[in-house]
């Protein structure tokens, strides 16, 4: 049986205790009408701030500059032209994102009493609307089994559509994870990124699934919004992607869950999240 000290932790993550607590504090819900309208930015804007920040984490692993140009698909080109400015200077992990993304985040101790690990703006300024983190981990089709990696599982998040993105990175769960990636390998081509499971990650924004849940004492200021990767994300920059499918032969997009900006978020702070939850 779980402790009581224990359960305060794990039920901040657990999204059936979320379930079962929805009219008990219904202010930590966003409600949205339809699946399609739970977006706060477009993908397009998504994507933008992933390139810009999967670029020069390519580049600072030492990447031959004339080799990434012509391995360039015209998707990657389009944001080209506004990062001509880190070419010269590659720089690793949190440096990275503050010159890219202008702030940077990093797990400390929670604020909550019994919550753990939560996640803070260390460095710059989150504007309202920017990609703040991504939620990494196993990408399962609502058909697909999950039964053993989930018990007592706090990281097993649930999509709107019923796909679930487990974001342990320990024991069963971590091991899946590492299998499926070996697995999707193409060529010289990593098509996800593992560091994640590790306490460096190279993606440095891959920490979404530390991110607590809001409570009426502590306001969200982030938000999830799931994020289907484009066919013409360019291949060399997939090894950033923390998540993988667990089938191989999934024909849908790879589904990765991103944290964005609910308002103006300062050197500091922590950052809370809230759940939707479909209206009719």
């Amino acid at each position: 049986m779980i402790s009581l000290k224990k359960w305060k932790s794990y039920r901040h993550r657990f999204v059936p205790w979320v379930v079962l607590n929805l009219s008990k504090n219904e202010k930590t819900l966003r409600k949205v009408t339809e699946r399609s309208k739970d977006k706060l930015v477009p993908d397009v804007e998504v994507s933008r701030s992933l390139l810009k920040l999967f670029r020069v984490l390519l580049r600072s692993h030492g990447a031959n500059h004339w080799d990434l140009r012509a391995a360039q698909t015209h998707f990657h080109r389009q944001v080209t032209s506004e990062e001509e400015q880190y070419e010269g200077n590659p720089a690793f992990g949190y440096d990275a994102m503050l010159q890219t993304l202008g702030f940077c985040i990093d797990r400390q101790p929670s604020t909550l009493s019994f919550a753990g690990s939560g996640v803070f703006v260390t460095k710059g300024f989150v504007p309202k609307g920017a990609t703040v983190a991504m939620y990494p981990g196993t990408v399962y089709q609502a058909y697909e089994p999950i039964l053993l990696q989930s018990i007592r599982n706090p990281f097993v998040f649930r999509c709107i559509d019923g796909v679930l993105v487990d974001g342990n990175d320990k024991g069963i769960s971590k091991m899946v994870f590492k299998s499926c990636s070996g697995r999707d390998r193409i060529g010289p081509f990593m098509m996800s990124d593992t560091s994640w499971l590790t306490a460096t990650p190279q993606n440095p924004l891959a920490v979404g699934q530390y991110v607590n849940n809001c409570s009426n004492e502590f306001p969200a200021n982030v938000c999830y919004q799931e994020y289907d990767v484009p066919d013409k994300f360019p291949i060399e920059l997939h090894q950033y992607l923390p998540n993988v499918n667990y089938s191989q032969d999934t024909q849908r997009p790879l589904r990765c869950v991103v944290l964005v900006s609910l308002r103006d978020i300062k050197a500091g702070e922590e950052l809370f999240s809230n759940y939707y939850t479909i209206v009719h």
